[in-house]
């Protein structure tokens, strides 16, 4: 019968065993620091990609500005070859917590930051280069994001990649590109989720006054059809003024088959004016894309957009145009789009060849474009 108490010889091996066997009580092994580190490392997602563009338009402008002042963040400048976009980023999936980090330059990115109230620690300077930062946090069926991020608005991506046209239409370059505020997206199952946020603003990091905006959302997602309806209201007058604006948009794409597909939007937005009447503007677009084969596909456009009282884009017009657009992918990282377009104004809004005296372009009523655009992007 062993005695109650161990043998020290018998102590002493037990001991070297226990030692040789399990690991350090001040913290994991090696081992299990690298089975911990790819957690987080896969979560990382790096991005980012080039926009190249070559437009030519026939009205030849004497300014080398493709499309009405403030709009353009996709092939821009006539004639000469240049960068629309080219962004770098990083994001981490929220596994509760993530975030997204995306940069960028080029002549769509100037355009798009152009409207930035110039103000203490805010302006079209300071947030040019960045396209989205901001931090999310996912828990069950909720989903909040702070910060810069893509609007819930429209049809149209700001990255060229995502859109079946290269050039945007007038819905998607006249309302909001991105937002700055707080995302809040409840799923109500697999198909069905609303959104809630609260905005600086229209399109704006910065704001021009002390008011802020309410956006929401509510979507559908099936199998053949897509569907979303939003809405947009906030003061968006000058510091002391009473701009109060109410927008509404409607996204609708459908499958037609599996390389036929369609997508319609309407937009509808008011807006109190000081001094004057409540400004109005309307919109309706059309599109439709069809896969030819594997690497090439034809998309079309044509659209309105009803400017009653100027609001949108300073002179009283109705802007109408067509698009199409030829898409070859070589390669799953690369995009060629060979695209033509015209543009029609009821004002003069396209800048022309000819000139003032002071060098100005003397407007006119239309504009054709042809662009060859290329994105590559990982």
């Amino acid at each position: 019968m062993w005695p109650l108490t161990t043998p020290p010889l018998l102590l002493s091996l037990l001991l070297q065993q226990a030692d040789a066997s399990s690991p350090p009580l001040q913290g994991p092994t090696d081992t299990q620091a690298e089975a911990e580190a790819p957690g987080l490392l896969s979560r990382l997602k790096p991005e980012g990609g080039v926009d190249v563009y070559f437009g030519h338009n026939f009205n030849r402008p004497a300014n080398a500005a493709n499309f009405i002042p403030g709009t353009g963040t996709s092939a821009k400048r006539d004639s000469e070859v240049a960068i629309n976009l080219a962004s770098i980023g990083v994001s981490l999936a929220p596994e509760p917590v993530g975030f997204k980090v995306l940069l960028g330059f080029g002549t769509g990115a100037e355009v798009v930051h152009a409207a930035e109230p110039e103000g203490v620690a805010s302006g079209p300077d300071l947030w040019r280069y960045v396209q989205q930062a901001s931090l999310s946090f996912a828990t069950g069926p909720l989903t909040l994001e702070a910060g810069l991020y893509p609007s819930h608005i429209g049809l149209e991506s700001f990255q060229s990649q995502l859109n079946w046209t290269y050039t945007r239409s007038w819905m998607g370059e006249l309302s909001p590109y991105y937002q700055t505020g707080l995302k809040g997206t409840y799923a109500l199952d697999d198909a069905w989720s609303v959104q809630l946020q609260l905005l600086n603003g229209w399109q704006t990091i910065g704001d021009n006054n002390r008011g802020l905006a309410l956006g929401t959302q509510v979507a559908y997602a099936g199998k053949r059809l897509s569907a979303s309806f939003n809405t947009f209201i906030g003061n968006e007058g000058t510091e002391g003024s009473d701009g109060l604006r109410l927008f509404a948009d409607a996204v609708a794409t459908y499958a037609v088959t599996e390389s036929f597909k369609l997508a319609a939007t309407a937009d509808v937005g008011t807006q109190r004016i000081p001094g004057a009447d409540r400004a109005v503007w309307y919109a309706a677009g059309l599109n439709a894309r069809v896969q030819l084969s594997e690497p090439v596909a034809l998309a079309a456009r044509v659209e309105a957009y009803r400017d009653a009282d100027g609001l949108m884009t300073g002179v009283e017009q109705t802007l109408t145009g067509g698009t199409l657009t030829l898409e070859v992918k070589p390669a799953e990282q690369l995009t060629l789009k060979l695209e033509a377009r015209h543009d029609r104004s009821t004002a003069d809004v396209f800048a022309s060849r000819a000139t003032t005296d002071e060098g100005t372009p003397i407007p006119k009523d239309s504009e054709t474009l042809v662009v060859l655009g290329a994105t590559a992007y990982f």
